[in-house]
């Protein structure tokens, strides 16, 4: 590639390294165009020896869109930019970090909001001798190799997707819970999206989708473990093993990624992690709309 920059593939499935530029420094627009360009061709890109302070990683990932101000969870920003989350185990005020398992399931950041994260850039600050590994799956790859009978029948489908199904959520501070469940009400979004800038179709689900809008829970849970499972299939998945000073930067409409607890907890894993705003989305699910199924089912057992 041109520009001193060099993109390297990492794996087969997404990721590729990209050399030869200072993040600290602003980008070029031919630059911002040649990594746009392998972002979308690789889905996940590292940017290896990155040394940034909190502003840098803020000012590098604005220059691809609108920042995420973390506003639907307030709780973990940094004190001083509110667009970069801290991604830690590190102890807060003595006590331990509520984001110190983060990650733990598969997922595409903020998809419980109605703007989903166009993408996500994470900084490696501090990391434990060994493990604290993150897997990114391809949903192109996903979508793509389904039957087009199963395609067909998906593409009609909607998603309700969760804040409460984030693994450990329940186990976080209380009032903070109460909080970011009003916040973040249930949104349903197509379980089939298009890319607003490729083009391509992908399988757009995660662990935490609760149910298909229409569908009872019961109904659901064999078709979403059956296309988690797909989606996460090791021949779709890139996996990272962090360095310090990595910037981690994918595109989160088409991935999903999960955070591997494959390491000592007495070490720090410390990120910094700043999104950008995706397109609007979805709707908000209002109670007893997804109960439709289980209504009818109950009425037929009450005059059977």
């Amino acid at each position: 590639m041109s520009l001193g920059i060099t993109v390297t593939p990492l794996a087969y499935a997404a990721g590729a390294s990209v050399t030869g530029v200072d993040l600290r420094k602003p980008l070029n627009a031919e630059q911002i165009k040649a990594i746009t360009k392998a972002w979308h061709e690789h889905l996940v890109l590292v940017f290896p020896g990155q040394d940034l302070a909190p502003q840098e990683l803020v000012t590098f990932t604005s220059q691809f869109g609108d920042i995420e101000r973390n506003d639907n969870v307030p709780y973990y920003r940094h004190p001083e930019y509110p667009e970069v989350l801290l991604v830690s185990n590190k102890p807060v005020n003595g006590k331990p970090s509520q984001t110190r398992n983060t990650g733990r399931n598969w997922h595409a950041d903020l998809t419980y909001t109605d703007r989903p994260a166009k993408g996500s850039a994470l900084l490696c600050k501090e990391k434990p001798a060994v493990g604290g590994d993150t897997m990114f799956a391809n949903l192109y790859m996903a979508y793509d190799t389904l039957s087009p009978v199963l395609r067909s029948f998906i593409e009609k489908l909607e998603a309700v997707h969760d804040i409460t199904l984030i693994k450990g959520f329940s186990r976080r501070d209380p009032k903070q819970v109460e909080e970011m469940r009003r916040l973040n009400p249930p949104i349903a979004h197509p379980v089939v999206g298009i890319h607003p800038e490729t083009g391509r179709k992908m399988l757009f689900i995660s662990e935490r989708v609760r149910n298909f809008v229409g569908m009872t829970e019961e109904e659901s849970k064999p078709l979403l473990e059956f296309l988690n499972r797909h989606a996460t299939s090791p021949e779709f998945v890139y996996r990272h093993r962090w360095s310090v000073n990595d910037v981690v930067m994918w595109d989160n409409r088409a991935t999903l990624h999960v955070a591997l607890a494959d390491f000592d907890q007495t070490q720090s894993r410390h990120m910094m992690r700043c999104s950008l705003l995706g397109e609007p989305s979805g709707y908000v699910v209002q109670d007893g709309e997804n109960e439709t199924a289980g209504s009818l089912g109950s009425a037929l057992a009450a005059v059977s």
